[in-house]
């Protein structure tokens, strides 16, 4: 199982959030607090996750900016649908569980992954891996997961928001 670290511990410098395995660091990942982008390092390779045209990429940091190995686009927004390519694997994911966040990864119909969370007040997501997926492409899948998460937090905030104004008047 993969699991997002809380930013600045084990090791990782202020705002880089180390990936763990097994209690071990085998990644790490600069998100931006206010773009969907983020830059990971996972062994020595370092990759640049984006969105570009409604489109969430994940090239290496090396390659032109219009490179894409890695490729998530939300196919639903009332059922939370997304639609992966990774490096040609396609992967669909859906919302196991609005309510716990949780999202079920299949390809071919067959079950490649599943989240969960972790870290009570402030949930991180989790990745529990059922195939040989690369590590890279988990990490981007993790990615995948944080974004999710921070669109629902927007979402949730922006009705709440919006409700406490309408009764106020």
């Amino acid at each position: 199982m993969l699991e997002l670290g809380k930013a600045g511990t084990a090791g990782a410098g202020k705002g880089v959030i180390p990936v763990f395995r097994s209690g071990s660091v085998v990644a790490t990942l600069r998100a931006s607090d206010w773009k969907e982008s983020a830059t990971a390092v996972v062994g020595d390779r370092e990759w640049v996750f984006s969105k570009r045209k409604g489109e969430l990429t994940g090239r290496w940091a090396a390659e032109p900016e219009a490179a894409a190995r890695l490729r998530a686009k939300q196919t639903s927004l009332w059922k939370g649908t997304w639609s992966a390519d990774l490096d040609g694997t396609p992967v669909e994911v859906e919302s196991a569980s609005y309510w716990k966040g949780t999202h079920r990864f299949t390809s071919g119909g067959r079950a490649v992954a599943e989240s969960g969370t972790t870290g009570g007040w402030s949930p991180r997501p989790t990745l529990t891996v059922h195939t040989d997926l690369p590590l890279d492409q988990q990490v981007f899948l993790l990615w995948l997961l944080l974004v999710i998460s921070r669109r629902n937090t927007a979402a949730i905030t922006a009705a709440t928001g919006a409700a406490v104004i309408g009764g106020s008047s």
